[in-house]
């Protein structure tokens, strides 16, 4: 675990366990950020007696298991006055939200001390079931992929590994290892994400176009593509609708997502093409087939790199501070990244050595909108390193 990523996100749930029982504390994220390792670390530092279980088990949970399990939570919260209850990957409980809100109004009304803490890594059925069933109830702690700094701090990585390797930690002890390294990104975090999170728990009535579509979207990750142009590349005569709908179910498992372009009009944001970005740059080089030197050695797969890199960042930080990111382009003149927080507006253009088919837009894009901050990150900018090591809190405020 990254000392900083998990002192924050561990002192965020200390606070929130020991307050008085208020609410359900659920703690989201992609597979493989570091949920489990928090929480037991947790457990481990708080002087409450606790009940951690995991749904995340080959053969399906029920209502029933759930029922039990709180019991368990029940009775070590009255032998002890109070206790903590841990659910891991409670979405793959059947009615999971409908039972927990039962059994948590029940305990309410008894004035039960027990402390909950709900566990997912599927954020579309997370919030589905918090919604629908928990409004009211429940207080968001989302753990996002690691950044730099955290990579920097813990593993010890310089930019440029951390560009090639993504910083997922399970996997940083293999990356000596680069067959294994693969491997596991392939194995154990991208097939099992696609099989267990997606395909098992949602309904994908073409789960082959699905999988296509993730690895179209690592290809083109930093490029504006189409629904229509997508179909196109995936040979498919398909529903941009489904198409829509399978990208945003891969941006919920923190794999990839669409940008919407950046417009004064939020229908227009709507019906654009998307910006593809994948979230963490190990998606895309674990499939490439180029060595760590090979791909620094390969300009304009390594300017791509750096370009996902950047905007794996500003995704991770945008949703860790209900920032809205965004794209621009207007004819031949693009903005790579666009920020909006409220009124503000911050227009980010990245310098690497990818060549790029549409010019820069940064003048258009001023003159249109007039944005409070245009950054440069790059050759003749903010050094990318130091830019990857900021929350752009100094560009908001």
């Amino acid at each position: 675990m990254a000392k900083l990523y998990v002192r924050n996100i561990n002192q965020k749930l200390i606070e929130r366990v020991l307050e008085p029982r208020r609410f359900i504390q659920v703690l989201y994220g992609p597979r493989q950020v570091g949920k489990t390792t928090a929480i037991k670390q947790v457990l481990n530092e708080i002087d409450l007696s606790s009940q951690y279980v995991s749904a995340d088990q080959p053969t399906m949970r029920d209502e029933a298991w759930l029922e039990e399990q709180w019991e368990i939570g029940r009775l070590k919260a009255k032998e002890n006055k109070s206790a903590v209850l841990v659910f891991d990957e409670i979405q793959k409980v059947s009615n999971w939200s409908e039972v927990v809100k039962r059994l948590w109004d029940e305990d309410t009304f008894d004035n039960l001390s027990l402390r909950v803490v709900l566990l997912g890594s599927s954020q579309l059925l997370m919030q589905k079931g918090l919604t629908e069933s928990l409004a009211g109830r429940f207080e968001l702690i989302r753990a996002g992929h690691w950044s730099f700094s955290e990579c920097q701090e813990y593993f010890g990585w310089d930019l440029d590994t951390f560009i090639y390797y993504g910083g997922y930690p399970g996997a940083a002890p293999l990356i000596k290892e680069p067959e294994r390294w693969v491997r596991y990104i392939q194995d154990s975090l991208i097939e099992t994400t696609i099989s267990r999170d997606i395909l098992l728990m949602t309904r994908v009535d073409k789960p082959a176009l699905l999988r296509r579509l993730f690895y179209l979207g690592c290809e083109y990750s930093g490029q504006v593509l189409s629904y229509q142009k997508m179909l196109g590349q995936l040979q498919e005569a398909g529903n941009t609708t489904t198409l829509a709908h399978y990208l945003e179910l891969l941006s919920g498992a923190g794999f990839v997502t669409g940008l919407c372009k950046f417009s004064g009009k939020a229908v227009r944001r709507r019906g654009s093409s998307p910006k593809l970005q994948v979230f963490n740059t190990a998606l895309i080089t674990a499939q490439s087939q180029l060595s760590f030197e090979e791909a620094k050695n390969a300009g304009a797969f390594w300017g791509r790199l750096v370009e996902s890199a950047v905007g794996a960042h500003l995704l991770n930080v945008s949703l860790n501070k209900n920032i809205e990111l965004f794209y621009w382009r207007q004819g031949d003149k693009e903005v790579d990244f666009v920020i909006r927080s409220g009124k503000k507006l911050i227009a980010i253009e990245v310098k690497s050595n990818r060549v790029k088919g549409a010019l820069s837009g940064m003048t258009a894009f001023s003159k249109a909108f007039s944005p409070q901050h245009k950054l440069l990150v790059g050759k003749g900018g903010i050094p990318i390193d130091e830019f990857l090591k900021s929350e752009l809190s100094e560009w908001l405020t």
